[in-house]
């Protein structure tokens, strides 16, 4: 499982075709991809890890809060062309992508451990449609994690 992750002071997603639109304040903005062979321990690994995750600034002004210290939010987004592999050629391969719902159920997944087990409040996307994303980096922080060692 791989996302990026982005420090925001604001961020939204929208799609058009739904007449739908999520937004946040101050929190992480995560592009999520699932990979072939990811499992229920993969998203339990990355909840934990996004949850946890200390990249908002203290008192002294390092980075040593995490989005549940500052009651931050969280958009989360699937993003399976972060499974794209561009190394041969000039076209991306996907074929690291897990299917659609495999993706999908372990996206969601995600979200549910955000919520249940970390008590975050989250906002997604939708899985599969054509979204348009905003956001404001502040910083800008932006990291990419993957769960696989």
């Amino acid at each position: 499982m791989l996302s990026v992750i982005q420090r925001v002071s604001r961020a939204s997603v929208t799609v058009e075709a739904e007449s739908y639109h999520q937004s946040i304040g101050p929190g992480l903005c995560v592009l999520l991809g699932v990979q072939v062979g990811d499992t229920d321990s993969d998203a339990k690994w990355m909840a934990s890890k996004l949850a946890r995750l200390r990249i908002f600034r203290d008192d002294q002004n390092k980075m040593n809060r995490s989005v549940q210290d500052i009651a931050g939010e969280i958009l989360l987004i699937s993003q399976f062309t972060l499974a794209g592999d561009a190394t041969k050629g000039n076209r991306p391969s996907f074929i690291d992508a897990a299917p659609p719902e495999v993706g999908e159920k372990l996206y969601e997944q995600v979200a549910r451990l955000l919520t249940h087990e970390q008590g975050l409040l989250v906002k997604k996307g939708i899985f599969g449609a054509m979204m348009q994303v905003e956001l404001v980096n502040d910083g800008p922080v932006t990291l990419i994690l993957s769960s696989r060692i």
